[in-house]
């Protein structure tokens, strides 16, 4: 099974510029990150953008969709600021696509101490094997069905809808 990880930017990937004093992006910390935890899934990545989800407008998750429709692979994990994933996640699962796509960010950088993006990509990595086709979002050690989270900002934490 090869799985392939659309990187899309979020809070996961940014990093800290000294000079600036602001949180930016520079690139990818995946393939350090799949190194360092000695990831030995076959992977495939696909750097599809880097930004913050609150800058994302409808193209861009159209150019998420279109990712997804054209990968190969059917096991789908998607790097995601956690501020828009549910909308993400309700384009990708309108689509009714044939894959599993998982979902995942990180509400701390993973350039940060105690970030939970190594947490989250792991249980996403472990998703995206074991679900059936559909669309997800794996945040805090859970998975939720795209048609049943929202992130509960007070709380710094994604829940059930409905449960």
């Amino acid at each position: 099974m090869t799985i392939r990880i659309v990187i899309t930017g979020g809070t996961f990937d940014k990093q800290y510029d000294e000079i600036q004093g602001t949180l930016t992006f520079k690139d990818t910390h995946l393939p350090e990150i799949l190194e360092r935890v000695r990831c030995t899934l076959d992977i495939k990545m696909e750097l599809n953008q880097l930004i913050d989800s609150l800058e994302m407008q409808p193209g861009d998750r159209l150019h998420i969709l279109e990712a997804c429709r054209k990968a190969t692979e059917r096991h789908i994990v998607v790097t995601h600021g956690t501020d828009t994933m549910t909308e993400t996640a309700k384009v990708l699962g309108e689509a009714g696509l044939d894959k599993v796509i998982v979902l995942t960010g990180a509400m701390i950088p993973y350039t940060f101490r105690n970030s939970d993006a190594l947490f989250n990509l792991g249980c996403s990595l472990i998703a995206v094997q074991l679900l059936p086709p559909g669309v997800y979002i794996t945040m805090n050690g859970r998975v939720f069905p795209w048609d049943n989270v929202f992130k509960d900002r007070e709380k710094g934490v994604f829940r059930e809808l409905r449960s």
